[in-house]
């Protein structure tokens, strides 16, 4: 037990829930005498299905299993780059309704006895109040994943998870519109969140200083 605590310490990043749940539970809750109202002519538009609670609910499997597989298995600055793009970008969403306390009115009557899919939704409905939307962090999280597994070595040695991840992410992004959980205007902001915090970890020079300075740290490991 002690060596696959040692072999996974890098799993301390996850103690980042006890920063987000706290912080997002607070968001939920508090009392707020105004909001921003987040609408576009585009989101009437935008028809309600209840089939895309689906995908909406596999995004918690889809994010989780992602992390999960990263710790285990790809290289740690790997596992690093993405929870840092994950963490420092859902922080910033949090950060956006902390500052600048937004509601979508968007959503509409749902009978919970028409079918398990509305009965999902409604329960969906029922626990998640309408605010703190923008950006998205279902849209920003799922680009997020499905950026670190096109860079992973399972997406190189077999495509078809490149092709599925990119198919689940699309999924979910529809679903936050077509459930009426989010405004178009939620799903561009979180896409344009996501560009750049690409930018940040992937292309810029603090990205690679943070992989030059994980290689320092194991070589020094190594001769330790």
């Amino acid at each position: 037990m002690r060596e696959f605590f040692r072999k996974y310490k890098h799993a301390w990043v996850f103690l980042y829930i006890v920063i987000y749940l706290p912080w997002f539970i607070w968001l939920e809750q508090r009392n707020v005498t105004s909001y921003h109202l987040i609408y576009t002519s585009l989101d009437s538009k935008i028809p309600f299905s209840e089939y895309f609670i689906v995908p909406y609910l596999l995004w918690f499997i889809y994010v989780a299993a992602t992390l999960l597989l990263f710790l285990f298995t790809q290289p740690k600055k790997e596992f690093y780059k993405l929870t840092g793009y994950l963490f420092i970008g859902m922080s910033v969403c949090l950060a956006i309704c902390t500052v600048w306390p937004n509601i979508q009115i968007l959503r509409p009557s749902v009978d919970p006895d028409k079918n398990i899919f509305c009965r999902l939704v409604y329960m969906i409905y029922s626990t998640d109040t309408p605010t703190n939307v923008f950006p998205s962090i279902h849209v920003f999280a799922s680009i997020g994943v499905h950026t670190g597994l096109c860079r992973s070595t399972y997406a190189k040695k077999y495509p078809v998870i490149k092709y599925g991840s990119a198919v689940m992410m699309v999924l979910i992004i529809l679903s936050t519109m077509f459930l009426k959980q989010h405004s178009v205007l939620d799903v561009m902001a979180a896409i344009i969140l996501s560009s750049g915090m690409y930018s940040v970890v992937y292309r810029t020079q603090f990205g690679t200083e943070g992989s030059r300075l994980f290689k320092r740290k194991s070589r020094k490991a190594v001769k330790a």
